[in-house]
C-alpha cells in the first residue's frame, strides 16, 4: 500500500482516503494546509494510485481490512480518518468495524451512502447513480485495462445520457485512469464490492462521532437518475441509522461544492475538517 506524510508526529494523527479512480496526489494541497495542525497520512487503496491491483479482491471489506492494518501498522495510535466517495464508505466502514481505539472520529465525504449498491433499501441505486460511468470503464477499459478502448470509451461517454459519463471525457488518458484498475468499477456496478457489506448493517454499527458533508445533488429532469453521490433522502437516512446507535452524527451541506472538495477547493475543505475536528474530545 502507498501512501504519504506530512506534518509533525506529536500532532493528532488524520487519515485520508480517495475517492474511486483517485490516490493521495488528490489531497496534495490538502495535506499542507492539514499538516499544520495534524499528522497526515494519504493512502492510495489497492487497485489505485502506486497500490497493488489484486483483481477479484475489490470489495469494502477487503479495502475496510487493508486500513486497518495500515492504522496497526504505520499510523499506531488513535486517528481521525476522513474519505471522499467510496472513501467516505470506508470512512464509516472504519467506524463500525475497526479495532477498538483505532478510530477518534469519521469524515464521510460526499460517500454515496446507499446510491453505490446494486440492492439497496434507500432512494436510487448504482445503476440509477453513477452506474452508466462504470459501466463503460467496464466494456471499454476492461479489468486490468484488459481492452484498453479508451478512444471508444470517449465515443460512448460522450453519447451517453448520463451527465456524469458525458463529464469524464478527455482527448489523453488522465494519469490517475492509467493507475486505476477498472475492475473497482465493474465490482460497484455489479454489485460484488458491497456484497457482504450492505450499508444499512454498516451504518448501524459507528461507534464514533462522524460527520457527513453533502456536495451538490440533484435528480436529471431526463432519466430520473441522480446526478451527485447521495440524495437528501439517502442522506437523511444514512445519518438516522448511524444516530440509532448512540453516535454523534453530524451533517453539513454544501450544494455548491464539487463531489471533491478536498481537491478543488482546499481551504473550504480544510476549514469545515479542522472546525469540526476542534469539538472531539481528546
Amino acid at each position: 500500500m502507498n501512501y504519504a506524510e506530512a506534518g509533525a508526529p506529536d500532532k493528532p494523527a488524520l487519515l485520508l482516503i480517495p475517492e474511486q479512480t483517485g490516490s493521495w496526489w488528490g489531497y496534495e494541497q490538502t495535506m499542507a494546509l492539514l499538516a499544520e495542525d495534524f499528522h497526515v497520512y494519504a493512502v492510495d487503496l489497492r487497485g489505485q494510485g502506486r497500490s497493488s491491483w489484486t483483481p477479484k479482491r475489490y470489495s469494502l471489506d477487503n479495502f475496510g481490512n487493508d486500513l486497518v492494518r495500515f492504522l496497526a501498522l504505520v499510523v499506531q495510535r488513535p486517528a481521525i480518518v476522513a474519505g471522499n466517495s467510496s472513501g467516505g464508505l470506508l470512512a464509516a466502514w472504519l467506524s463500525a468495524y475497526a479495532m477498538p481505539g483505532q478510530i477518534r472520529a469519521a469524515l464521510c465525504e460526499d460517500a454515496p451512502f446507499f446510491a453505490s449498491e446494486l440492492v439497496t433499501t434507500c432512494g436510487h441505486s448504482i445503476r440509477q447513480a453513477a452506474g452508466p460511468l462504470f459501466e463503460l470503464f467496464r466494456t471499454y477499459l476492461g479489468d486490468q485495462w484488459s481492452v484498453g478502448d479508451w478512444p471508444g470509451y470517449c465515443r460512448a461517454a460522450g453519447a451517453s445520457s448520463s451527465p456524469t459519463a458525458r463529464f469524464f471525457v478527455s482527448d489523453e488518458i488522465p494519469q490517475n485512469m492509467k493507475e486505476y484498475d477498472p475492475e473497482w468499477a465493474r465490482a460497484f456496478y455489479e454489485g460484488t464490492v458491497a456484497l457482504h457489506c450492505p450499508h444499512e448493517r454498516m451504518l448501524t454499527q459507528v461507534k464514533t462521532p462522524v460527520l457527513i458533508t453533502h456536495h451538490m445533488r440533484g435528480i436529471d429532469p431526463e432519466t430520473g437518475d441522480l446526478v451527485g453521490a447521495l440524495s437528501d433522502e439517502q442522506a437523511a437516512r444514512a445519518r438516522q441509522l448511524m444516530e440509532s446507535t448512540g453516535a454523534r452524527v453530524d451533517y453539513e451541506s454544501v450544494p455548491d461544492a464539487l463531489h471533491m472538495m478536498h481537491q478543488f477547493d482546499p481551504p473550504r475543505y480544510t476549514k469545515i475538517l479542522t472546525r469540526w475536528a476542534a469539538t472531539l474530545t481528546a
